[in-house]
C-alpha cells in the first residue's frame, strides 16, 4: 500500500483574488522518529532543483511502492510560489520579492530563544530525549509565529514543515559553477557524507553566515542551544545544508538524475530508506571556512574575459579575469586584470560578460578567513 500523499496549504493572498499554495509530498511514516526534508525553488529562478525534484519523485514513488521508505521524507517541489509568478522583460525574476526587494533565501525566522525558554526547566542528561523535547518545542513555538506578508508566511510555513527534521536540503544553482555545499561548521566532520556522495567541489562552513538563510534557521537552533545549555548534552541533530547545483545553464535529465540518485543513495545511507548503500565516495576537495570566500570584483566597467573556469585551482596573485573597456586609448587603459588574493577553488563565476564597479565576478573557496563569521558571508 502506498504512503505517497500529497497535500496544498494555501498562502493568505497577498491581493484580491489571488492566492498561492505550497504542495506538499509526504513518504514513509508520520510516526516515525527519522524525517528528511527537502525542497527546491526557494530561488525560484533556478532551475536545476525542479528538475532533480521531478527524478527525486519517481524514485520515491519507486521505491514507496516496494515498501523500501523507513523513515518519514517531505518534498516540497516548488518552494516559493510568490518567486514562480514574478515575470519582468520576458524574464524569471525569483530571487528577490518583488514587493520589499529581500531576498527570498534571508531573514528567516529565528525561535531559539523562545525553544530555549520552552524547554530550559526540562532538558536533562539523555541527549536522546533532549532531542525529542527540542523537537515538540520547536514544532510549538514556529507554529504559533506571526507573519505580516505573503512572504513572511512563506518563510513560516516552510521553517514549518522542516524544523523537526533530522536531515534538511534545500536545492540551489549558482551561476556558472561546480557542485558546492554551505552547511553548519558544527556539522563538521560528522556529516562528511552528504557533499562526497553529491561530489561537491566545494564544501563551506559556518553556523552564522550573518543573514539566516533557510538551512540556517534549521540547523542554528541545535548549535545556539547547546551553546546556551553547555552542561546539558545537546547534538546537533539537524542536519541542514544549501545544495547549490552547479550553474543556471547546467540543465540536462543525466545531470538531473545523477544527482537525483546521489540523494536517494544518501538517504539510504542515513536509514530513510531501507537497502544497503554502496562506498562512499571520496570528498574531492576539503573544506573551507564560509569566510574564506574570496569575492573577486570589477574594477571599473567593461566587458569580462574570464582566464578561470569553475573547478579550477587558483593561486593568489594569478589573473582570474580581464575587463576590456574599449574607449582606453592605450592597452593599459583598455585592459584591467582581476587577480585572486587567495589560493583556492574557483567556484562560481558571473553568468554574463558585463562588469561595472563593484560587481561581484567570481568567488574562490579559500582556507584562510577574510571576514568574521557572524558578519554577512553571503551575496546579496
Amino acid at each position: 500500500m502506498s504512503s505517497h500523499t500529497v497535500e496544498s496549504l494555501t498562502l493568505p493572498g497577498a491581493s484580491m483574488g489571488n492566492t498561492r499554495t505550497l504542495t506538499i509530498h509526504r513518504y514513509g511514516d508520520r510516526s516515525h522518529p527519522a524525517k528528511a526534508y527537502v525542497q527546491a525553488g526557494l530561488h525560484a529562478d533556478e532551475a536545476p532543483g525542479f528538475l532533480v525534484m521531478h527524478h527525486l519523485l519517481g524514485r520515491l514513488d519507486r521505491a514507496d511502492a516496494r515498501g523500501a521508505v523507513a523513515g518519514e521524507i517531505v518534498l516540497v517541489p516548488i518552494a516559493n510560489p510568490i518567486g514562480v509568478s514574478q515575470w519582468r522583460d520576458d524574464g524569471l525574476q525569483g530571487r528577490f520579492d518583488f514587493w520589499n526587494g529581500i531576498n527570498f533565501n534571508r531573514c528567516f525566522p529565528d525561535a531559539t530563544a523562545r525553544i530555549a525558554e520552552q524547554v530550559k526547566s526540562e532538558l536533562g542528561d539523555h541527549p536522546e530525549e533532549n532531542v525529542r523535547l527540542i523537537r515538540e518545542a520547536a514544532r510549538d513555538v514556529v507554529g504559533s509565529l506571526t507573519a505580516e506578508d505573503e512572504a513572511g508566511h512563506l518563510k513560516q510555513n516552510l521553517l514549518a514543515l522542516a524544523c523537526d527534521a533530522d536531515i534538511v536540503l534545500d536545492l540551489h544553482c549558482d551561476l556558472q559553477a561546480v557542485l558546492h555545499v554551505y552547511m553548519g561548521q558544527s556539522l563538521w566532520p560528522r556529516d562528511r557524507d552528504l557533499p562526497a556522495q553529491l561530489g561537491a567541489r566545494a564544501t563551506l562552513l559556518a553556523d552564522d553566515s550573518g543573514v539566516t538563510p533557510f538551512d540556517e534557521a534549521c540547523s542554528r537552533i541545535w548549535f545556539e542551544l547547546a551553546s546556551r545549555f553547555p552542561d546539558r548534552p545537546i547534538p546537533p541533530a539537524c542536519l541542514a545544508a544549501t545544495v547549490e547545483l552547479r550553474g543556471q545553464a547546467d540543465l540536462d535529465h543525466d545531470t538531473a538524475a545523477r544527482d537525483a540518485d546521489n540523494i536517494m543513495i544518501f538517504l539510504t545511507r542515513r536509514g530513510l530508506i531501507r537497502g544497503e548503500a554502496p562506498g562512499l565516495p571520496a570528498l574531492l576537495q576539503k573544506p573551507t571556512p564560509l569566510s574564506g570566500v574570496e569575492h573577486l570584483k570589477a574594477p571599473c566597467p567593461g566587458v569580462v574575459v574570464f582566464a578561470k573556469k569553475p573547478g579550477d585551482w587558483v593561486e593568489s596573485g594569478e589573473v582570474v579575469a580581464e575587463v576590456i573597456d574599449p574607449l582606453g586609448v592605450s592597452r593599459s587603459e583598455r585592459v584591467r586584470t582581476v587577480s585572486a588574493g587567495t589560493d583556492g577553488v574557483l567556484f562560481s563565476r558571473s553568468v554574463d560578460r558585463f562588469a561595472r564597479p563593484g560587481r561581484i565576478l567570481a568567488k574562490i573557496a579559500g582556507e584562510k578567513a577574510l571576514k568574521k563569521e557572524g558578519e554577512n558571508l553571503l551575496t546579496p
